[in-house]
């Protein structure tokens, strides 16, 4: 490993506190220190790396004008947060991040009182920071708001709805812009710096403000002009008229990297009486790392790095992600049938969907970090004629579920979801598993629900989704490389509510929905080795649910389990309500469901995550045996042996 720089300045400032006492002078230095400790953590943990780089600077100027965490900062996301998390007393532990008993990678309450909010999906910091400056202001007490905010947060309605009540905060409320990729005017340069200073300090409001109030004494119509005509000029200028109709003090556009004048304007901001206030600060992703800033796709999300080089470590060989084979077999559809169309929420890598946008470009709609439009738009091409697959993350795709419910599944739409990172996703931890789809819409008329046990499943269910015109349907899949089964040269459309038995005996029945296929019959074996004859069932379908398949199943063996990546309210529900509405529970019926615990789960690698979660093949074998009372001296009461 490379040794690193030496940080005599960040060495003396583990809190804002300390960093306050240094000399403005002295923060570039500092920034330049923490930009390398943060790329020495990240190469040694993996993890977010772009936008953290990007806002060194910022984070640095933040903490150093406002007094937090008295002043509250609420990062967007949260994946630009390492900065934060070093300049707040955690840079001892930055090298356990996203580890199992580790730092977050994103903000989160319960690890600092630096993290007022909790932060992992997009553009909530608004609507939470104004929260925080209403509650201030009711309260009397003098405290900021601050919310930071990517160009990308900013294409989703809720960071608007949020701004179009900001008006009630006051001067409380501060938004940050981050705009790391395209400016509303030219972002660089004296003259631009010069003006954010100058429409930002304390004389120049003053100034404004009795303007204002002289223009009110003008008859209405030239009131009015007045308003207008200084909107226009600064808009003109500087791009802040959006900004303005919805209530806000624009200042910007201010280079992001140079505390020098970043510092003055912070400052001027937070000493000003009008409010609320947006600063718009442009920014590069990877700023002062050569492969982020030349890749900054690439190097968003990272795994552990060759500081020297940039080189990311390359998972060892074998089967394709699940991503990829969704990718693949969505490719195969839309080449023959070319009312297929694609959409995606801001993740056409995420998603696999990039490889969509190359081949069929006119038939690709990214529609930004916009989960709500992205369901209803594509209910509007399901409604005349065209065939739309929405490739949304399961946690992603819980933000719009009432364009599912009202514009989708009531209006019986066949608009074909495929929903990515199911289950457990290791690393990103609680707020990115995908621990609620099948709950959330296995409840629903009209919506069927797949969950793909394997990735040659995953190919037939794509191709199942390709030819169901008769209403909405799900396939659900993990994060991660599938299992290394041999995959289909050619597709085949399943048959509705059908299920496959896998294994057949007589005594023990195993009910799997999803990839707990594969530890079913790693638990099945040992089973059979005790002398416990067990079936295995791939239900492939939460709904329908293959009735006649669990009828057979809990009416001919001793005891049924069911078993499924997701958390209460899915799979075993619904089974255990079809055992009751046929009174076979009455019938002395040992039926058990294995599920996702009532936690949310912190990160961790995801084999560690389903152990504890309870739901691996040695907690299969422990809930068997316990059915059939066992205890550790063998059978105390009813098993029938094969």
């Amino acid at each position: 490993m490379v040794d690193l720089p030496a940080t005599p300045l960040l060495d003396a400032a583990s809190t804002p506190d300390d960093l306050r006492k240094l000399k403005p002078e002295q923060l570039g230095q500092l920034a330049e220190e923490l930009r390398a400790e943060m790329i020495s953590a990240v190469g040694t943990t993996g993890g977010h790396l772009g936008s953290g780089l990007g806002v060194v600077e910022l984070t640095v100027a933040l903490h150093y004008v406002f007094d937090t965490p008295r002043d509250v900062l609420i990062w967007d996301v949260g994946h630009q947060a390492y900065p934060h998390k070093i300049l707040t007393g955690r840079r001892d532990r930055i090298r356990t991040l996203r580890q199992g008993g580790g730092l977050s990678g994103f903000t989160k309450r319960s690890e600092s009182e630096y993290d007022p909010f909790g932060a992992a999906h997009s553009s909530t910091s608004i609507s939470a920071a104004l929260g925080f400056a209403v509650a201030n202001k009711l309260a009397d007490r003098p405290g900021k708001a601050i919310a930071v905010i990517g160009d990308g947060a900013m294409s989703a309605g809720m960071a608007y709805e949020a701004m179009n009540n900001a008006e009630a905060a006051g001067n409380r409320l501060i938004v940050i812009l981050n705009d790391n990729d395209m400016s509303i005017a030219p972002p660089v340069g004296g003259l631009s710096a010069y003006l954010a200073r100058i429409v930002s300090s304390r004389e120049f409001l003053g100034l404004r403000d009795l303007a204002k109030r002289l223009a009110r004494r003008l008859p209405r119509p030239l009131h009015s002009a007045a308003r207008k005509t200084d909107e226009f000029a600064r808009g003109l200028a500087m791009g802040g008229t959006l900004f303005e109709e919805l209530g806000f003090y624009y200042v910007g556009p201010i280079d992001g990297h140079d505390i020098a004048r970043l510092v003055p304007v912070l400052e001027n901001v937070r000493d000003a009486a009008e409010g609320p206030i947006l600063v718009h600060v442009v920014t590069k992703k990877g700023k002062g790392y050569g492969p982020a800033e030349a890749a900054a796709d690439k190097y968003h999300g990272v795994q552990k790095f060759d500081v020297v080089t940039g080189a990311q470590d390359k998972a060892p060989p074998g089967p394709p992600s699940y991503t990829a084979v969704f990718a693949n077999a969505l490719l195969a559809e839309a080449a023959r049938d070319p009312t297929i169309c694609a959409i995606t929420a801001a993740m056409p890598s995420g998603t696999g969907l990039d490889k969509f946008q190359e081949k069929f470009p006119e038939r690709f709609f990214d529609v930004g970090i916009a989960e709500q439009h992205a369901v209803t738009f594509a209910a509007g091409l399901a409604a005349q004629g065209y065939r739309p697959f929405a490739a949304i993350y399961s946690t992603f795709l819980q933000r719009a579920y009432d364009q599912v419910v009202h514009d989708v599944a009531i209006q019986n739409l066949p608009v074909r979801f495929a929903i990515d990172r199911a289950g457990l996703v290791g690393a990103d931890g609680a707020t990115h598993a995908g621990s609620f789809d099948v709950t959330y819409l296995a409840t629903l008329p009209n919506m069927v629900v797949m969950a793909a046990a394997d990735e040659a499943e995953l190919v037939h269910m794509v191709h199942t989704m390709a030819v169901h015109d008769a209403g909405p349907i799900a396939c659900r899949y993990p994060r991660g490389n599938g299992t290394g089964v041999a995959m289909p040269t050619t597709p085949e459309a399943l048959e509705i509510g059908k299920g496959r038995i896998v294994r057949e005996g007589k005594t023990v029945a195993i009910l799997s929905l999803g990839t707990r296929l594969e530890e079913s019959l790693k638990a099945a074996d040992r089973l059979e080795a005790r002398g416990l004859s067990t079936s295995v069932v791939d239900l492939r379908f939460a709904k329908p649910l293959d009735e006649a398949l669990i009828r057979r199943m809990l009416t001919g063996h001793e005891v049924a389990v069911t078993i499924e990546e997701g958390a209460i309210g899915g799979l075993g529900a619904h089974v255990l309500t079809l055992a009751s509405d046929e009174g076979l529970i009455d019938a002395g019926l040992k039926l058990r469901t294995m599920r996702l615990p009532d936690v949310f789960q912190d990160q961790d690698k995801p084999d560690l995550q389903y152990a504890e979660a309870g739901l691996d093949a040695d907690h299969i074998v422990a809930t068997v045996l316990k059915a059939l009372r066992y205890n550790s001296d063998g059978v105390v009461e009813g098993a029938r042996a094969s």
